[in-house]
């Protein structure tokens, strides 16, 4: 990429304040930006940066007023976080796609690939595979017969996708990830666990993204489903018959039990465990290490194990903070009151 602050201010609706003449050939963190970088300001944390930073250009938010002198061109935007995001996807979008089948890799009878098709060495391809145009498999995948896979996704190397499994448009599934492995279901028996066959699915929707070694277990009878727009971490397990609704978020090392509901616009920090058979609302926030037993509604914000409103941990924090003191007082009240009575 080589590009004006103008023409990159053009590109993203902006307006430049400085030198719209300045080039542009990368993208760089504001306290290691050089020149030639652009870069941005979206956490006021960072604000002091802008006055030091060697970036060619920042982008800003339209209302920011600066308390010094930025040598910097400054590229005013509504959000400069966004607007980032934008031109990184733009940048991701204008490289050359990997295209044709690579051999060696498996390709099941009667299966038929689009002429845009990417498929990599040592893949397998079930029976019955339905693949959309511009679908990327990268090598050493596994796709299980009747399995569908909708246009524009990307399946990243060593993903194993079970039978019947469903697969939407423009999904991302990254490196290790399992999709449809058997739901940990076992029936106890004489002193011994007799194994519930597990026979439905798993469907995930348009628009997901999928972190390296996540796993998603296929439902016992019907299917779990993960909804369009649900961005799921790394290392995160989603247990059989489990609902995630649109556009929830989750961090890492999150654990969902089976056949819990879970709605839509959550934000989930990283290690929160949910119970099994729960149902829990719209837009809640669920702080890093929570653990949910119960059913939650809409718009709450939670953390701690169990769950409470966060200002009320925030103020259980500080209690705690304060316990040794409290101890020292209630000793030297106890010993007082015990002089007295002699």
């Amino acid at each position: 990429m080589e590009i004006t602050a103008g023409k990159l201010a053009e590109l993203v609706g902006g307006t430049v304040e400085g030198d719209a003449d300045v080039v542009i050939n990368n993208f760089a963190k504001i306290e290691e930006a050089k020149k030639g970088c652009v870069t941005f300001l979206a956490n006021p944390l960072y604000t002091h940066f802008i006055y030091t930073t060697e970036a060619s250009a920042v982008l800003v938010r339209n209302d920011f007023v600066p308390e010094h002198a930025i040598a910097a061109t400054m590229v005013r935007v509504e959000d400069p976080y966004a607007t980032l995001a934008m031109l990184l996807n733009y940048i991701s979008s204008q490289q050359e796609r990997k295209r044709g089948v690579e051999q060696p890799c498996y390709v099941s009878e009667g299966v038929s690939l689009p002429d845009d098709v990417y498929v990599g060495a040592f893949a397998y391809i079930g029976k019955n595979v339905k693949i959309g145009k511009g679908v990327s498999i990268y090598p050493q995948c596994y796709i299980g017969d009747n399995v569908s896979i909708g246009d524009n996704t990307i399946i990243y190397p060593g993903v194993k996708v079970y039978h019947s499994c469903v697969i939407g448009c423009n999904c991302v599934i990254h490196a290790g990830a399992v999709v449809g492995g058997d739901g940990f279901g076992f029936a106890p028996e004489n002193g011994e666990y007799m194994k519930i066959a597990q026979i439905g699915n798993v469907v995930i929707c348009d628009n997901v993204e999928i972190g390296s070694n996540t796993t998603i277990d296929r439902a016992t009878m019907g299917s779990t489903v993960i909804h369009k727009g649900v961005k799921l971490d790394n290392l995160i397990q989603i247990a059989h018959n489990v609902e995630i609704g649109e556009h929830t978020v989750m961090a890492a090392q999150v654990g969902v039990a089976g056949s819990a509901k879970i709605g839509a616009h959550n934000m989930v920090g990283g290690q929160v465990g949910f119970a099994g058979h729960i149902k829990v609302g719209d837009n809640n926030k669920f702080g890093a290490q929570s653990g949910v037993p119960n059913s939650i509604g809409d718009n709450c914000s939670v953390i701690g194990s169990p769950v409470v409103n966060a200002m009320d941990f925030a103020r259980q924090t500080v209690y705690m903070k304060r316990l040794p003191e409290l101890f020292k007082d209630v000793a030297a009240i106890k010993k007082s009151l015990t002089e007295d009575k002699k």
